[in-house]
């Protein structure tokens, strides 16, 4: 109850949420219309009584307006009129970044007055879905066209309104739900904030905010909580600042199990609002090679020259070897002696994988460069390590003192026999 009084409380200061918006260079808050695409539905019984639908794309225009307005360009209109929800508040960019897509919505046949002053006891409604094209928001919108009629049948999507091109339908939007993190790429061992916000029309009575997360086809609850019972399930949203319409989630710290789809939900009846979110874990390799440089080697010896990558994830890292002869060609031809190492998969799930050859020299190898080139998903551009080879020629130092000693050796040898030749005698 405590819980539920605290929400009451602060249900007004969504308002103030509604004037926040996203940040950004460029708002697109006056905005008068955007190009949608509307993706209509029509819906039958088949034969076996089953239902089919069909998805038809359609030219449509989001257009910002009043009551009475004439449509800006002669195709299929959604005229938003004024409300507290405006989802222009939450643009930013150009016009040419934004994708705008209409659908229809079923409340899955339930009939109930929408608690704004003025409302119906009939609506018929759309979202309206806004993405930008480099990822930095996601914007779901409801809009609610009332109607006189009340509805024929249980299920509202089998007795839609037919809309023809050209027509204008005039709407008001009431609810947003919105994510400007609809894509995550993250380190092993962070802790990740997933975005979500949300603003209805109208103080909240009655709404329920959960995160789910959805792997392999599974999804896992991690948080609920409804303000009509006060009751919380999970962590990682601070339940105070729901009531602002902020339900953005704090991970824990991340694991190869942590990938997936976390799913936002917004319930306000009859409406279901919600957020995709893809979170997707990126370990770089780190690379070393078995030697330093320069790499002295004497002719007629050889080396095994070994790169490493370690630590990485996702699986597929590609490692070569190349040479830059010197004062050769500027191109530096891969190396075709490399052999592998079988992939090594860790405890913590990142894999490390291993290149290596044999060289051995000659003196015109002298002053070549050997690199080695590690490719993965997670950076920008490939790892280099590289050395530089110095050959000398044979060392016949050792030989030398070698000589020496037997010479000596021979000498003591030749006087010891001497000296017992006289004696004997």
């Amino acid at each position: 109850m405590r819980l539920y009084n605290m929400f009451w409380t602060f249900g007004g200061l969504i308002l103030a949420f509604l004037c926040l918006g996203v940040t950004g260079s460029q708002s697109l808050y006056d905005v008068q219309w955007l190009p949608c695409l509307f993706v209509d539905e029509h819906v039958r019984l088949n034969e076996k009584s089953h239902i089919e639908t069909k998805y038809i794309n359609r030219e449509a225009v989001l257009q910002f307006g009043n009551v009475g307005d004439k449509p800006i360009h002669p195709t299929i209109t959604f005229l938003v009129t004024a409300s507290k929800v405006d989802m222009r508040r939450y643009l930013e960019g150009s016009k040419d970044t934004l994708l705008c897509e209409i659908r229809r919505y079923s409340t899955g046949g339930i009939v109930m007055r929408w608690p704004t002053a003025g409302a119906q006891d009939h609506n018929v409604w759309f979202t309206c879905t806004i993405r930008h094209t480099q990822g930095l928001f996601v914007i779901t919108s409801f809009l609610r066209h009332a109607t006189a009629s009340p509805a024929q049948a249980q299920i509202d999507f089998m007795e839609w309104k037919e809309i023809s091109d050209g027509d204008l339908l005039t709407t008001s939007a009431v609810m947003v739900v919105l994510t400007q993190t609809p894509s995550v790429k993250v380190r092993l061992s962070k802790v990740p904030s997933l975005h979500c916000k949300f603003a209805v029309d109208h103080k909240l009575p009655h709404a329920t905010v959960e995160w789910r997360q959805q792997q392999h086809g599974e999804r896992s609850k991690l948080f609920s909580y409804s303000s009509r019972t006060g009751k919380t399930e999970g962590s990682g949203v601070d339940v105070q600042a729901i009531s602002a319409g902020n339900a953005s989630i704090k991970l824990p710290p991340t694991s190869i199990h942590s990938e997936g789809t976390y799913i936002c939900s917004v319930m306000v009846p009859p409406l279901n609002g919600s957020q995709d979110i893809s979170l997707t874990i990126s370990e770089q390799p780190r690379v070393s090679i078995n030697v330093i440089s320069p790499l002295t080697l004497t002719l007629g010896k050889g080396e095994k020259l070994i790169c490493d990558a370690e630590g990485y994830y996702p699986l597929d890292a590609t490692i070569e070897w190349y040479i830059e002869e010197s004062g050769g060609s500027p191109t530096s031809p891969i190396m075709e002696n490399v052999r592998y190492f079988s992939h090594q998969h860790h405890k913590d799930g990142t894999y490390s994988h291993s290149a290596w050859f044999y060289l051995q020299p000659g003196l015109e190898d002298s002053g070549n460069k050997y690199t080695c080139r590690v490719s993965h998903k997670s950076l920008l551009s490939p790892i280099h390590k590289s050395f530089y080879l110095i050959v000398k020629g044979p060392d016949y130092t050792m030989w030398y003192f070698v000589i020496i000693a037997m010479l000596v050796l021979l000498f003591y040898i030749f006087a010891g026999r001497k000296s017992a030749r006289k004696r004997f005698f």
